[in-house]
């Protein structure tokens, strides 16, 4: 439909995440309009990003240097442990000062349809981590979802030798703000199941 380099800039855009097919043109024509020094500088970035962000070589979070911020933080407490999926789950809970642990990035869920399996996660460098490091709390805090509660579970299996190590999940249930007459099954039986003491 479009000349070959048009086109190819949708189709790549479109390979982004949460970006459908009109989403993608859109963001090709805009580029359209931009200067030639915009488009270098959001080139540059790209290319930036690619060479100097990769992966802490202790909890896996994405970072710039060999350490991420959060493991050579003094200050946070080496007994309690947060097992989160992605990067990006961990800037979540940071972002509600409720925690103040460290975390273990495993690289993403169990998930058998897409070829994710132990093998493809970080749970060998977890254990290796519970051999050296003082912790006493592990919180899991995978997706509420079927991958979520898959990786969960098995997590939880790997734990079971830990007898000193205490292991819980984040509560999932009702949005604050929402109401009940909105809500699915599932979510409203998990706030039964997980709801706390007045």
């Amino acid at each position: 439909m479009y000349d070959n380099a048009i086109q190819n800039l949708i189709d790549q855009f479109a390979r982004l995440p949460g970006i459908g097919p009109k989403s993608a043109q859109r963001i090709a024509f805009w580029m359209l309009d931009q200067s030639a020094e915009e488009v270098a500088t959001f080139s540059a970035a790209l290319l930036s990003f690619k060479a100097q962000v990769h992966f802490c070589q202790v909890c896996f979070s994405a970072c710039e240097g060999d350490l991420c911020r959060i493991c050579v933080d003094e200050r946070r407490d080496l007994t309690t442990l947060c097992v989160v999926e992605e990067t990006k789950d961990v800037f979540a809970i940071e972002r509600t000062r409720e925690f103040r642990g460290r975390y273990h990035v495993l690289g993403g869920n169990l998930s058998p349809i897409d070829g994710n399996g132990p093998e493809n996660l970080h749970l060998r460098e977890l254990m290796s981590r519970l051999a050296v490091e003082p912790v006493q709390e592990i919180i899991i805090a995978t997706n509420p979802n079927v991958n979520g509660d898959a990786t969960c579970a098995y997590i939880t299996r790997l734990l079971r030798p830990f007898e000193d190590i205490s292991v819980s999940r984040l509560a999932s249930g009702l949005p604050v703000g929402g109401d009940l007459e909105y809500a699915d099954e599932v979510t409203l039986g998990r706030a039964f199941k997980g709801r706390t003491a007045l």
